[in-house]
């Protein structure tokens, strides 16, 4: 016999993702607004294939949910679990061969990054910074990929090292921004710009959770560290560090 309505959508699991839906769409609603603002009040036109654009917006929803629980039941906590577990084997080699690979890893296959560097290489052909060839733009956005992979890679390594160390994260961070403005003076121009949206691309959908888990954890493990205080700081790093090494690969290219 088949249940009533009214018992399914009192179903726990039913219930969660009721909770889970409505939480995704209140953190979309005030991009909603803007556009509608916008398209109601200024352009004062009806949005081209509205149903489209409805179906598109309802796939976002379900995606964000889907996204959100997958960090929830799955990113976290192995960040979490895979950093007590060698913290607990004693062995910094270990941890910080884990810190480097897993920056390198998460974002040398980043969707963002490799969307700009492919977009810098086409721009860089049409403005005859390269050569227009196909092999010379994947040449050219590759060696940004791998600069900016490697730079992240380091960073969560001297992030662990901090954390490790128990070094204040501000001084780090202050030093590496005295950096920037340094390689900024003496970078190509050309360069200057790819390289500072590097910075943000990196830290996106998988790098951000695991890394920030993996600070985490850590953390929580190291006698006389803080969660809190200690745990928090990698992505700074992380989005520091790609400015540096994709300018200094700009003067590589550029000179």
């Amino acid at each position: 016999m088949a249940k009533p309505a009214t018992q399914i959508l009192a179903h726990p699991v039913v219930k969660a993702v009721r909770r889970k839906l409505f939480e995704a769409f209140r953190d979309l609603l005030p991009i909603i607004l803007v556009i509608a603002f916008f398209q109601a009040v200024v352009i004062q036109k009806p949005l081209p294939d509205l149903a489209d654009v409805v179906v598109g917006g309802v796939f976002v929803v379900l995606g964000l949910m889907l996204f959100v629980q997958g960090l929830e039941m799955g990113l976290f906590p192995i960040g979490e679990q895979m950093a007590r577990a060698l913290a607990r084997k004693g062995s910094a080699f270990w941890i910080l061969l884990f810190a480097f690979l897993l920056g390198f890893a998460t974002t040398i296959a980043e969707p963002a990054l490799i969307a700009v560097t492919s977009e810098a290489a086409k721009v860089a052909a049409q403005e005859g910074l390269i050569h227009a060839g196909t092999k010379a733009q994947s040449n050219y956005a590759m060696g940004l990929r791998l600069s900016v992979a490697i730079s992240v890679g380091i960073a969560i390594l001297l992030g662990v090292i901090r954390i490790i160390k128990g070094w204040p994260v501000h001084y780090m961070i202050i030093g590496g921004y005295v950096v920037v403005m340094l390689m900024t003076v003496i970078a190509p121009k050309e360069i200057i710009g790819v390289a500072y949206d590097a910075g943000g691309v990196t830290t996106s959908t998988v790098t951000v959770p695991l890394v920030a888990a993996l600070g985490v954890g850590l953390a929580s493990i190291i006698r006389g560290r803080s969660p809190l205080l200690d745990g928090f700081g990698l992505i700074a790093l992380a989005t520091l560090l790609p400015m540096i090494f994709v300018m200094g690969y700009g003067l590589v290219v550029f000179s």
